[in-house]
């Protein structure tokens, strides 16, 4: 009896594992079908971007699909920057790694944060982008 106490936690954690595990590969598999629709995307766990043309897509990943999705011109496009922590960084002086968010700041003044887990990948995607703004 003792024994059998001993293995339910290790029990109780794989399940929640593979549950959990089972939950981020149905995002992953939504996000595939998503993506589809663009000439270039990238899936974040915190965010989906997608770019067709000269609109962007972004939205939260969940295992339904994607929520909270979005769209906006790159001719509505003032300035793109990479932030950290709510501060614009100088891309000459990067961080090693962090989370960071490429900001688009519109010609209405809406500021919109799309979040990255790396900062080197929001660095990209604002280079990539830079190349279709007039």
């Amino acid at each position: 009896m003792e024994r059998g106490l001993l293995w339910l936690p290790l029990l109780i954690v794989f399940i929640w594992l593979a549950w959990t595990g089972k939950k981020e590969y149905q995002k992953v598999e939504a996000y595939q079908l998503w993506a589809q629709q663009f000439d270039n995307a990238k899936y974040d766990i915190y965010a989906v971007l997608g770019k067709k043309g000269d609109l962007i897509t972004w939205g939260k990943p969940s295992n339904k699909g994607i929520i909270n999705e979005s769209t906006f011109s790159l001719n509505n496009i003032t300035k793109m920057n990479v932030t950290v922590k709510n501060q614009v960084i100088d891309l000459d002086r990067v961080p090693d790694n962090g989370e960071g968010n490429l900001q688009f700041i519109l010609t209405d003044n809406e500021v919109i944060n799309i979040p990255f887990t790396d900062i080197n990948l929001a660095i990209k995607w604002l280079t990539y982008l830079n190349k279709f703004l007039d």
